[in-house]
């Protein structure tokens, strides 16, 4: 009898849980007075956390990421009329499998592609890949690409910070082999827990 007891307050428990967590989140709008409900979808940010909408436009807002060194960005910004990396942003948190977007001149590629390389906090190379173009890439204008790799995250719970740290890299196909004609974009990120 007492185990039947326990069986229906969990049940009790567990139903109103699920109705908190069903229900259509109330905003009041500013100026109007009117609830907005906002739909339960949830979105995943650039740094690995999950954030559902809100607000009186029912937008999903993403914690800040860390900023990005000025040296970092001067880099980034220097490549920029070469290639655009889309996802994932600098020091965004990945996982495996990373799925690698953006765009670059098509000069970048060569035979619709180039080398993606992935390291850990001490330059250790933990996955290499190729990019490869999603259009004709026998073209000087921006060309859209996407990649992929799959790894084993270097980074363990209970390690310290700065172990969390690693770089994508993403370089120019040079199949001269002539290191005048070597270039590459490189973003810090972080592993995902």
């Amino acid at each position: 009898m007492t185990k039947l007891i326990y069986v229906f307050l969990g049940i009790a428990v567990l139903a109103v849980i699920a109705q908190f967590l069903l229900t259509p989140a109330e905003v009041v709008a500013p100026g109007d007075g009117e609830p907005v409900a906002c739909t339960m979808d949830a979105m995943q940010c650039p740094d690995g956390s999950y954030v559902g909408r809100t607000g009186p436009n029912c937008e999903f807002v993403c914690p800040a990421l860390p900023e990005v060194a000025d040296d970092i960005q001067a880099h980034i910004d220097s490549k920029a009329d070469l290639i655009k990396l889309a996802s994932p942003v600098p020091n965004g948190v990945i996982g495996s499998p990373l799925t690698i977007t953006g765009q670059a001149r098509g000069y970048w590629f060569f035979e619709a592609s180039f080398p993606v390389t992935l390291t850990n906090w001490d330059g250790l190379i933990i996955a290499q890949g190729v990019a490869t173009a999603d259009g004709d890439w026998m073209t000087e204008e921006f060309v859209p690409f996407t990649a992929s790799l799959e790894f084993t995250n270097p980074y363990e719970a209970g390690q310290p910070d700065f172990m969390k740290r690693g770089s994508l890299i993403l370089q120019k196909d040079n199949p001269s082999g002539l290191p005048e004609n070597d270039d590459a974009l490189e973003i810090p990120i972080y592993f995902a827990p």
